[in-house]
């Protein structure tokens, strides 16, 4: 499915990160869209086109920064880590309503539902552990709320340059074990650009790579 060209402002939380690194470039080269990068250090992004994309210092569980962050934005992407993940999730909300945005793209992790089969299962809720349970309580507030979301349950992430995926929704067994950072990129500039999967939970993985662990 191609990316339409929509102009839309996009805030991207947690813009250091891979898979938002690799989304920006993917918003900037298939879209006519601006960006708006929020991170906690400003100084370790440099703008690829200034006349598209503003950098703004940040943390994401700072709910005024957040809602000075949100003003004129259509869609939100969240790329957020960390122990305090649940505290972002809330605070995201919070300013979302305050704002009067409804979309959001969520990215989690995989495992949070136990809905990863057999060894692979296994060995994904042991190595990941308090992980998953905290990705879990931010997933909940996020479907808690009245936005249009769709959270993203990647499988474990490789930097193989290619766009290999298939999706599974909450409620199946997840398939795989491994997709690529770009193809997690990929989706979540589809996501936004044509609003679809609304108040879904995705899992996403490569076709293929079932497995015990992932290679």
């Amino acid at each position: 499915m191609e990316v339409d060209s929509y102009d839309k402002k996009v805030l991207i939380l947690g813009a250091h990160g891979k898979i938002a690194r690799l989304a920006e470039k993917e918003f900037l080269e298939k879209t006519d869209d601006i960006l708006k990068l929020f991170l906690r250090k400003a100084s370790r992004l440099n703008p690829v086109q200034p006349d598209r994309e503003t950098v703004i210092e940040g943390d994401a569980t700072n709910l005024e920064q957040l809602v000075a962050a949100m003003q004129g934005v259509d869609a939100v992407y969240a790329n957020l880590a960390g122990g305090d993940i649940k505290q972002q999730a809330q605070a995201v909300v919070k300013a979302m309503d305050k704002v009067g945005i409804k979309r959001l793209v969520w990215i989690s992790t995989l495992g949070i539902y136990d809905e990863v089969p057999g060894k692979f299962g296994e060995w994904n809720n042991s190595t990941l552990g308090s992980y998953i349970t905290n990705y879990r309580a931010a997933a909940d507030v996020i479907e808690d709320s009245d936005l249009d979301y769709t959270i993203v349950r990647p499988a474990w992430l490789t930097n193989n340059d290619e766009v290999d995926f298939e999706v599974t929704q909450k409620g199946e067994v997840f398939k795989g074990t491994e997709v690529s950072r770009k193809s997690i990129a990929h989706i979540v500039v589809e996501l936004i650009q044509n609003n679809t999967e609304l108040k879904h939970s995705i899992g996403v993985n490569k076709p293929n790579t079932d497995g015990d662990k992932p290679s």
